[in-house]
Order: C-alpha cells, then structure tokens, then sequence
C-alpha cells in the first residue's frame, strides 16, 4: 500500500465495501455460480480510476466470471455512483483485476502435501 495517501485508503476501503455489497446482492447465479470476493480497492491519487482486485471461487471458473465482470462494469459503476454520490464528486472508472493469493495458497497447500 506504499506510496498511497490517507484520503486513497479510505475511499479505497469505502469502495470495497461498496462494491462487494452491490456484488453480494446480484447473487452467486449472476457470475456463474462462481463466489467472487472483492479482496482490496486501490485509487488513484486523482480518485478517477479504481483498480478492484477480486478473488474467485473455485478457479475454473476465473476466466468466465472476469468476462462478466467486464461486461457488467458500466452498470457495476452505476450502482457504486449512487452508493458514492454524497462522498464522492465522480465516481472512479472500475478496472476489475484478479487477486491470484487464493491461488498462490492453493499452490503453496499442494506442495506441502506432497
């Protein structure tokens, strides 16, 4: 989190919370079953650009759920807007990214196990 101000944390962390409410409420049926966990939310220092990183359940199915993400970041920001709307002057551009540590511990718990 280097190099990052106080505000950007904030409306980081408010933005996470936000955006995993909005995801919560479309349900699991909504990106293919997958569970999607939205795991951090860090802002540019202009506040304009949002970069979501999001971890997914089970990993198969990453690709697809990414490409719905995609799909829904328009109406995603739109939902965020109104939640942001007394906060926030515009509502950040949202660049879905995947958190690979879930991966990484899976990774690690296989080669323990070996």
């Amino acid at each position: 989190m280097e190099g990052q101000s106080t505000r950007q944390l904030k409306v980081g962390r408010e933005l996470q919370r936000d955006l995993a409410e909005i995801i919560r409420s479309k349900g699991m049926a909504a990106f293919g079953g997958a569970l999607l966990t939205v795991s951090e939310v860090r802002i540019s220092p202009d506040l304009s650009i949002a970069k979501v990183y999001v971890s997914i359940f089970p990993s198969e199915k990453q690709t697809e759920v990414m490409k719905l993400l995609e799909e829904q970041k328009k109406q995603l920001r739109g939902e965020l807007g109104h939640k942001v709307a007394k906060q926030l002057r515009i509502v950040p551009d949202l660049d879905f990214y995947l958190d690979g540590t879930l991966d990484y511990a899976e990774h690690i718990d296989e080669l323990l196990k070996k």
